[in-house]
């Protein structure tokens, strides 16, 4: 098996809401718990770093923000097991936004390596997916909860 440089997780998509409606919904945790994670220690800032905790798993990660450019860039440094995530924002229409999530940085290797690239790959699917549902129609689909209805949820 070929090894694999510099492997990166990419997930995208076309939001209908202004640009800065969009960034503010990954900054700002009381919309970011709607789709994605349920508690945050902060909002978004560029050098501060954040707990976030998926609380009917009983988990929680340290998030490092690297770089944080509004309505354009979020760059943070996730801590376990430790990559980079971008979160791209582009302005298609005054009403649409492209959002792009790269996240890469991976340390393992072969078998381990193809099995984190696709949960990453899924994971951040489902967050842009529950992002789109939230904004767009006010709609919480519980999609991270449902996700692994078989692991024992709080």
């Amino acid at each position: 098996m070929d090894k694999i440089e510099n492997p990166i997780v990419e997930c995208q998509m076309m939001i209908r809401k202004p640009i800065s409606e969009v960034f503010q919904a990954f900054v700002d945790p009381t919309i970011t718990t709607k789709f994605w994670f349920t508690k945050s220690s902060g909002i978004l800032e560029k050098e501060k770093s954040v707990t976030w905790e998926w609380e009917m798993y009983g988990v929680s990660d340290t998030i490092k923000i690297i770089e944080l450019v509004p309505n354009h860039l979020i760059s943070i440094e996730w801590d376990n097991p430790k990559t980079i995530v971008d979160f791209e924002f582009s302005e298609l229409s005054k009403e649409t936004t492209y959002v792009v999530i790269k996240n890469y940085g991976f340390s393992q290797t072969g078998n381990e390596l193809i099995e984190v690239i696709k949960n990453n790959t899924g994971g951040f699917t489902t967050v842009l997916d529950g992002l789109k549902a939230y904004l767009e129609f006010g709609i919480e689909l519980n999609l991270i909860s449902d996700k692994f209805p078989h692991v024992k949820q709080k």
